[in-house]
This record gives C-alpha cells, sequence and structure tokens, in this order.
C-alpha cells in the first residue's frame, strides 16, 4: 500500500511538474501577434522610425487662461491706469498690445520757472552803459533765472514776470519794460537753460537720465537716445511704457522697431518713459511711485492716483491667485481632464505618468521620473511603447514599438521618442526571472508533497 500510495503521490508531482512547463502555473507576461483579436504589429526603434512614431498627432494640453494672465487689464479710474500682465515664467505668452496716447497739439515753448534766459544787445555804446548791468551777466555766461513768482530781475529794471509766455511774448514784455525805463530796448532773448520741464527715462536703457523739454519738444526715439540707447538682451517680452496723467500706455519694442511712427511720438512736460524687458510688475510700479512722489510734491492727486493702482493690481492679483488655486485642487482631486501613458511590467513603480501642459514628454522622461527599471528582473533587450491604432479602419491594430537597450547607447532613442495619450510603456522580464518566478510557485507545494509522501 505504501508503494501505492507512493507512486501516486509521484505522478501527482510530475503532473505538477508538466503543468509549470506549460506555463499554468505560472504566465509571464510578453508582447504577442495578436492582442484581444487586433493585430499587433513590433517595430524597432531606430533613429529612422522615431521619426515616424513622433508623426502621430498629439497637441499637449494647455493650462487655462488664468495662467497666462498677470495684473493688467481690468477697469481703471480716471486717476490711474494698470499696467499690463507679468510675466510668468516658462509660459507661452499672447503678443503684446500696443496702447497709444492721443497725439498731443503743438504748442510753442512757453517759459517757465528755472529757466534761464540770456539777454544780448546790438546797440550803440550809450546803450551799453545803460545795459551795462545786462552786459556784464552775459560777458560772465551767467543768464537771468526764472524766479518762483515767475519773474527776473534785471538790474536798474526791477523785476519783470515772464513765466507762462513764449519767447515772442516775453520780448514783447522786456521791451515795454525797458521803454517804461527809458532804456533804448535794442536787444535780443534767448532761452540758455531749460530746467521747468522735463521728460524721465528709466528702465532697460543705457543711462537713466531726465531730458529737458526745449523749444523742440524731443520725440520718444530722441530721449531713448539721450539715455544712451536701449539695454536689452532679449526683445520678446520688452516693451516702452508711457505714463502720463495717471494713464499707462505700452509700446511693444518689436513694434518701436518696424514703425518709424512709433519713434517720433510726440511726449509731454512730465511724461515718464520706462523700457521693461519683461513683465516685472514691481520694478515697474517702483519707478512710477518714484515719478508720482516727484510730481505729487505741487499736486497732491497723485497720490491717490498711485493708492488706486496698487489697490486695483493687488485686487487682480488675489482673484487671478484664487482661479490658479482653484484649478490646482481641481486637478488634484482628478475633477480636471488630463492625458495619461501607463506603465508596466518590470517598471519599478507600475502607475501611471501625466503628460505635462504645453509641452511634448518623451520616453525617457516617463520611464525615469518613476524611478525607471531594475535591470535585475527587468530586461532592457526588450522595451516597448504599445500604441493602439486611432484610425478607425485599423479595427484597434496595436503598433509595439520596440526600443532594445541592451545596448545603452540606444537610451539616446528614448529621449527622441514622443509619448501619445493612452501609450502604455511595457518592460519584460529578464529570461532567468522567469523561470525564478515560475520555480518560486513550483517547488513549495512539491516540497510540501514530497514531505507528505515520505510520512506516509
Amino acid at each position: 500500500m505504501n508503494i501505492l500510495g507512493n507512486l501516486r503521490n509521484l505522478g501527482l508531482v510530475v503532473g505538477l511538474a508538466a503543468l509549470a512547463a506549460c506555463g499554468v502555473t505560472y504566465t509571464s507576461p510578453t508582447v504577442k501577434s495578436q492582442a484581444a483579436g487586433a493585430k499587433v504589429r513590433v517595430v524597432a526603434l531606430s533613429t529612422q522610425s522615431v521619426l515616424l512614431a513622433n508623426r502621430e498627432p498629439y497637441v499637449p494640453r494647455s493650462l487655462p487662461e488664468v495662467f497666462y494672465m498677470g495684473t493688467g487689464g481690468g477697469t481703471a479710474n480716471p486717476g490711474a491706469a494698470l499696467p499690463p500682465a507679468p510675466y510668468v515664467p516658462n509660459e507661452v505668452r499672447q503678443t503684446l498690445t500696443l496702447r497709444l496716447p492721443s497725439d498731443p497739439p503743438v504748442e510753442p515753448y512757453r517759459i517757465g520757472v528755472g529757466d534761464v534766459v540770456l539777454l544780448s544787445t546790438n546797440g550803440s555804446a550809450s546803450t551799453i552803459e545803460e545795459l551795462s548791468g545786462i552786459l556784464a551777466v552775459q560777458n560772465q555766461r551767467q543768464g537771468f533765472t526764472v524766479r518762483e513768482d515767475g519773474a527776473i530781475s534785471i538790474p536798474n529794471i526791477g523785476p519783470v514776470s515772464i513765466a507762462g509766455m513764449t519767447l515772442e511774448e516775453a520780448e514783447a514784455r522786456l521791451f515795454r519794460a525797458l521803454v517804461e525805463n527809458q532804456v533804448d530796448p535794442d536787444f535780443s532773448l534767448e532761452i540758455s537753460e531749460f530746467n521747468s520741464k522735463k521728460i524721465v527715462v528709466g528702465g532697460a536703457v543705457v543711462n537713466p537720465t531726465i531730458v529737458p523739454v526745449t523749444l523742440n519738444t524731443p520725440n520718444l526715439g530722441q530721449v531713448l537716445t539721450a539715455s544712451g540707447g536701449l539695454a536689452l538682451q532679449d526683445e520678446e517680452f520688452a516693451s516702452i511704457r508711457l505714463y502720463r496723467d495717471g494713464t499707462l500706455y505700452q509700446i511693444p519694442i518689436r513694434d518701436f522697431y518696424n514703425r518709424p511712427e512709433l519713434q517720433r511720438t510726440r511726449l509731454l512736460d512730465g511724461d515718464a518713459i520706462y523700457v521693461d524687458t519683461s513683465y516685472d510688475l514691481e520694478r515697474a510700479l517702483t519707478f512710477y511711485q518714484q515719478k508720482i512722489n516727484v510730481l505729487s510734491l505741487r499736486n497732491q492727486a497723485r497720490a491717490q492716483a498711485l493708492t488706486e493702482l496698487s489697490t486695483q493690481i493687488g485686487l487682480r492679483r488675489a482673484a487671478l491667485d484664487e482661479q490658479r488655486s482653484n484649478f490646482e485642487a481641481r486637478a488634484e482631486l482628478g475633477a480636471e481632464k488630463r492625458d495619461y501613458v501607463y506603465l508596466a511590467g518590470e517598471v519599478n513603480n507600475q502607475s501611471r505618468f501625466a503628460l505635462p501642459y504645453a509641452q511634448q514628454a518623451n520616453l525617457a522622461d516617463v520611464l525615469y521620473d518613476n524611478g525607471g527599471f531594475s535591470t535585475q528582473t527587468g530586461n532592457p533587450a526588450h522595451i516597448y511603447v504599445l500604441r493602439a491604432s486611432s484610425n478607425p479602419a485599423d479595427f484597434g491594430a496595436v503598433t509595439a514599438w520596440h526600443l532594445n537597450a541592451g545596448n545603452a547607447a540606444n537610451i539616446t532613442i528614448a529621449t527622441q521618442m514622443e509619448m501619445r495619450p493612452n501609450d502604455v510603456v511595457f518592460i519584460e522580464e529578464q529570461p532567468i526571472t522567469k523561470w525564478n518566478r515560475a520555480l518560486s510557485q513550483f517547488f513549495p507545494p512539491l516540497i510540501s508533497i514530497a514531505t507528505s509522501a515520505v510520512r506516509q
């Protein structure tokens, strides 16, 4: 009886071994020529075939528009205007908008406080004697400075108010003053120093400066030249911002170069020019704040304009931050649609990989972003990208793009192989790993049966 029992047990052992050899006890995943009734075509990945694989059309998903917006836009109050949107790093920007001020009317220069005027005479000796004080000043290359009350003080004549007048009007006023004081009015008047009207230039220029407004009001190109020219490394996001009477205007650098009429934009006293190389709102706001502080010494209403500007920027920034935070929360909870690539087989972490926004991901990104794979169990010679055809006429045919990374140099092809939604990255087992797993499932019951047989 014991002999017969041992024979029965031995037959059972032999049967289990046969089953293991037939793949019943352990089934190893592999790429076969058929899958659920659809054909599977295996194509070796090379520097040529990867170009064919990348021809599969795919446009990465874009981030919501809120990620490309800054604190510009919105409704501006009459006393302040919002600067354009700040640049967010690594974003795909929209075209910079051109916002031009209205063309101011042409007006003659009017003498102001701080200007220096010179008188010159062409008369006889008696005239020179009468205007000895004037000539003495002229010979010393000094002039008459327009005082805070708008007048100049001429020796033997007294104060003469000329502020707010054109050069012709000032000459007429001086003529009357000389005649009233019985002085020969044979003279000419000129402005030697222009100090009352200024245009401020700052930002990405060689020499930030203050450009005086003269008899010929400078245009935009001239004031930039006076500051040494532009100092730009990248013109893509550069713009010229003009702050005038509480309103912010913008001229993209590329438009400025391509359209000569923009270079001839006429400026006014009190204009502030800021050349910005990016959407760095804080630097631009600091510049405008300094300019407003200077101008507000005589006009306290500018302080209110700055407050309104800062308030609107703060509200806009808070709204954008809230929308971006809401999107990130929805994405984390899976409420936003994403494109995925799936990892299977002998990878260290079988999972799914979310394709990035606004850019392509390659096979190397997918493999090594999740820890890669162990060559102890995974066969580098059999790495596959399984891609189902999107053409209904192919009836779900699958292309298995085969990468043989047994030659490490072929890993460079993985950096060229672009991923598409629903791709499956599969790595086969090492041959020894298949045997190890099959035997690890087979020997424990075999030993148990043999032990039982011996005991019986």
